[in-house]
């Protein structure tokens, strides 16, 4: 889950939370003075009503409570033997409102939610030896929560929300952005400064990850400048010593020479290592250019085959590319011999090199130590020369276009050597 939904959430949940605790705490604090109100009201109108019962004409009586009926809600029935009575619910506000009632009316003082299947709230007293009950309407004694109060209710919910929504998002877009701008400098792509804003934290974060930033790239220049200085400065005297070879040459005049070259393609891999990342990306066709890698290999003699699937043009550094695959075919003829198989394919928005061989392979152990610069396994170092940089070049082109190399054993012997790239 991400930082901003998970933000977004917590908070949510935490209006949620105050929204319903205040609303039973409103609950339990307002139980106590509505409990009371009601209880008056109801001692007031059963003594109201008696008064005007035991002061009215008897013959003026049924009209009398004909009109309480009808004025105030009020069914007064005398009480019989056969009456069948429920009793009141569970409820603490119809237990406290009975408590104050009964602690003013008599102990005698009975209570019922219906009456003869008749419901309301319904309060006993006596006129002498006789009893009647009184029906109150249930509506008093229940709180309505009216579509007035729920829709007023779901507003203040949707404005917490959109809060939240706001909160959440100030919290994670610097992040996103700091996360974005990481991947982009993992792969070698120039930094765009980040906005140096918002809360001091995540401002001074952007302002530290921008001066990290623009380090990162000077100390790139300046590796570049430096290795380009050493290439030009050692290739000037390996060129005459070359030529002075070729017009004076002797009984140890191939060895030199060998080691010249051998020194050329160490010097040639050094700056590899150093541009791997550095090459725009354009728009290419892949299997176009392996197909003319393996041609070159064919025309020196060289056992190399292309399976091409189907993968359509994308974004890659053309060069960086060409070099990565040529180093991992490379390894394979030096360590493995012919012949070597490349093969092409897409898996969702990656896409796949193959590099096979049938050779001794890499053990498991040492698969991510060898991808590292400067390193060789031991039964390699004294065969073929080199300075350990191929595998680390080829990891640092992979790395650059949001993919990995993976180096797998190869069913019936040999290594896989899996080139993948983002599209």
């Amino acid at each position: 889950m991400t930082l901003f939904w998970r933000s977004f959430l917590l908070i949510a949940a935490l209006i949620v939370t105050a929204v319903l605790a205040s609303f039973q705490i409103y609950r339990v604090y307002e139980r106590e003075p509505r409990s009371r109100e009601l209880a008056q009201q109801t001692v007031s109108a059963i003594n109201l009503t008696r008064a005007a019962l035991v002061n009215a004409d008897p013959f003026l009586r049924r009209q009398l409570l004909i009109e309480l009926n009808e004025s105030e809600g009020l069914r007064v029935i005398p009480a019989t033997a056969s009456e069948k009575l429920e009793p009141l619910p569970e409820d603490e506000l119809l237990a406290k409102v009975s408590q104050r009632v009964r602690g003013t009316l008599g102990g005698a003082t009975r209570f019922a939610y219906a009456r003869d299947g008749e419901e309301g709230f319904w309060v006993s007293f006596f006129i002498d030896e006789d009893e009647f009950w009184v029906m109150l309407p249930r509506e008093r004694f229940v709180a309505a929560l009216g579509l007035q109060w729920l829709g007023w209710g779901a507003a203040l919910l949707v404005i917490a929300l959109i809060g939240a929504f706001l909160i959440a998002s100030t919290i994670a877009q610097p992040l996103a952005a700091l996360t974005r701008a990481s991947g982009r400098l993992g792969r070698g792509e120039p930094h765009q400064p980040l906005a140096e804003q918002g809360p001091r934290e995540l401002a001074g974060v952007a302002a530290a990850f921008n001066r990290m930033a623009s380090d990162l790239e000077s100390i790139e220049r300046e590796r570049a400048m430096v290795l380009a200085g050493i290439s030009h400065d050692l290739r000037t005297p390996l060129s005459r010593l070359r030529l002075a070879l070729e017009l004076n040459p002797g009984s140890d005049s191939d060895a030199m020479a060998s080691d010249i070259d051998e020194i050329d393609a160490v010097i040639g891999q050094f700056l590899d290592y150093a541009r791997g990342a550095s090459e725009e990306k354009t728009e290419n066709e892949l299997n176009e250019l392996l197909d003319e890698l393996a041609g070159h290999y064919r025309r020196i003699h060289r056992n190399v085959t292309l399976a091409p699937g189907y993968v359509p043009p994308f974004r890659f550094a053309r060069m960086a590319v060409r070099r990565a695959v040529a180093n991992l075919v490379d390894n394979a003829l030096r360590y493995a011999g012919d012949p070597v198989e490349i093969e092409t394919s897409i898996q969702g928005a990656r896409v796949i090199v193959e590099v096979r061989d049938r050779g001794p392979g890499i053990p498991a152990e040492h698969v991510e130590r060898v991808k590292r610069p400067f390193t060789r396994l031991e039964h390699a170092r004294s065969g073929a020369g080199g300075a350990g940089l191929g595998l680390a070049i080829v990891e640092r082109v992979a790395r650059s276009h949001g993919g990995r190399l993976d180096l797998l054993p190869r069913e019936g012997g040999g290594l896989v050597a899996r080139l993948t790239l983002s599209r």
